[in-house]
C-alpha cells in the first residue's frame, strides 16, 4: 500500500478533522498514532518513533511550532508537515524557519494533498515525483494568495521576513556563522541563511533581490521553501543536490524563473565538507563576492560575473573550490568598502535598520 511501514503522528485539535486524516492515512497502509494538543503530541513523540510527525499549527495548551521547536531540538533530522489553519503566511515561514519539512493550507479539500505531501518527505518512486511536481504547483497557488498582501502592506512584508532571519551568532558544533545585514527600509532585499546537514556539511548563502520591494519578502520565503526541499530529500538519500552548490543555483533558478515574481537573484553559496574542511562555492549575478579571511586580511575569490538567478535563458553559475587552511574563514560581502572594513573589524550585528550604513552586508563562516 502507498504509506506501508509508516509510522505517523497525527496532532490535531479538531477531531472530526483528526478522525478523517487518521482513517485515510490508516486506510493507506500507514500507522498512525492521534494527539489532540502539543502536550500530548510531545508525550507520544517520547514514547514512539516516528517517520514523520503530522501536526496543526494553532492548538490550546501548546501550539504546534513550539511543540515542533522541542521535538527538533530532541531529534534534529524530525521530518514534519504542519497544517496552517488560519491563512496567515507568518505561521508558515515561522514554521519553515524552525525547520518543518513541508505545510499545507486549510482547508485541505483533497486528502490525496496529505499523502503526497508524506511521500515527498519521506522519499518516493519516479512516478510519485510527477505527481510532486503537480504538489509543486499547488504551493505555489497558495503562496501566490499572499503575494498581493505582501504587495501592499508593508508592515506584513516586515514581519514575515523578519522571522526568517537567524540571530546573528549561530553556533554549531564544528563552527560558527557571524553576520551583519543593514536595511533601509521596511523589507530588506538581501537574504542570510545556513544550516547544518548532518555532521559532515555546512551550508551558508547569501542573496540579493531585485528590485527591492515587497517582494524581497516573498522571495525570501520562497528560496527558503526551495532550500529546505532539498535539504529533506537529501536526509532521505534521495539527491545531493543541496551539497552541489552549482547544481543547487541550477535548481534554484528553475524554481524563481517558474515563480511569477519576476524578481532576480545574486547569490553565493557555499557549502563545506567539515572533514577536510573543502569549500564549494557558486555565484549568479555580480553584486557579491566571496572572501577568504586569515590574518591577512580579505582575500577575494576569483569568480567571474555570472547571469542572475530568475533568467529563463540563465547560463550557469560560476563555481570555485577551496580547501580552507586552519584559521582561515569564508565570507560572502556586498560591493560597500563599508562593509568589508566592519566585517574587519568583527562587528557582527545580524539584521539592522541603518540609514547611515549603505544596504547589503556580510555573513563569515568560521571554524
Amino acid at each position: 500500500m502507498a504509506l506501508e511501514d509508516l509510522v505517523i503522528l497525527l496532532v490535531e485539535d479538531d477531531p472530526v478533522f483528526r478522525s478523517i486524516v487518521a482513517a485515510f492515512l490508516t486506510n493507506r497502509g500507514a500507522t498512525v498514532i492521534e494527539a489532540d494538543d502539543g502536550q500530548q503530541g510531545l508525550e507520544r513523540f517520547s514514547q514512539h518513533d516516528f517517520d514523520i510527525v503530522l501536526a496543526d499549527l494553532s492548538m490550546p495548551i501548546l501550539g504546534g511550532l513550539d511543540m515542533l521547536k522541542q521535538m527538533i531540538k530532541r531529534k534534529p533530522d524530525t521530518l514534519s508537515i504542519v497544517i496552517s489553519g488560519n491563512q496567515v503566511m507568518a505561521d508558515v515561514v515561522e514554521a519553515l524557519r524552525v525547520g518543518a519539512s513541508d505545510y499545507l493550507v486549510k482547508p485541505v479539500n483533497d486528502l490525496c494533498l496529505i499523502e503526497n505531501a508524506i511521500r515527498q518527505c519521506v522519499g518516493g518512486s519516479n512516478q510519485q515525483d510527477v505527481q510532486l511536481e503537480d504538489l509543486d504547483e499547488l504551493s505555489y497557488q497558495e503562496l501566490e494568495e499572499h503575494l498581493s498582501l505582501l504587495e501592499q502592506n508593508a508592515e506584513a512584508a516586515k514581519s514575515v521576513q523578519q522571522q526568517l532571519f537567524p540571530p546573528s551568532v549561530i553556533d554549531y558544533p564544528k563552527a560558527k556563522i557571524d553576520y551583519s545585514l543593514f536595511k533601509h527600509d521596511e523589507v530588506s532585499a538581501y537574504f542570510i541563511d545556513s544550516v547544518n546537514v548532518g555532521e559532515r556539511y555546512l551550508i551558508m548563502y547569501m542573496a540579493h533581490f531585485h528590485p527591492q520591494d515587497n517582494r524581497c519578502a516573498f522571495a525570501s520565503v520562497l528560496l527558503k521553501s526551495f532550500v529546505n526541499q532539498k535539504l529533506k530529500r537529501f536526509r532521505n538519500d534521495n539527491t545531493e543536490t543541496v551539497i552541489e552548490p552549482f547544481n543547487m543555483l541550477s535548481y534554484l533558478n528553475e524554481r524563481m524563473s517558474k515563480s511569477g515574481l519576476d524578481i532576480y537573484v545574486d547569490i553565493v553559496y557555499a557549502v563545506v565538507e567539515l572533514t577536510h574542511y573543502r569549500a564549494s562555492i557558486a555565484q549568479a549575478g555580480k553584486g557579491l563576492r566571496c572572501y577568504i579571511r586569515n590574518e591577512e586580511g580579505l582575500m577575494p575569490l576569483a569568480m567571474p560575473d555570472a547571469l542572475q538567478l530568475g533568467i529563463l535563458e540563465w547560463g550557469q553559475p560560476s563555481t570555485q573550490f577551496r580547501n580552507l587552511m586552519p584559521g582561515e574563514s569564508l565570507c560572502v560581502v556586498s560591493s560597500s568598502v563599508k562593509h568589508r572594513e566592519m566585517l574587519l573589524n568583527d562587528e557582527f550585528v545580524g539584521l539592522s535598520y541603518s540609514p547611515e550604513v549603505a544596504p547589503g552586508g556580510y555573513v563569515q563562516m568560521s571554524f
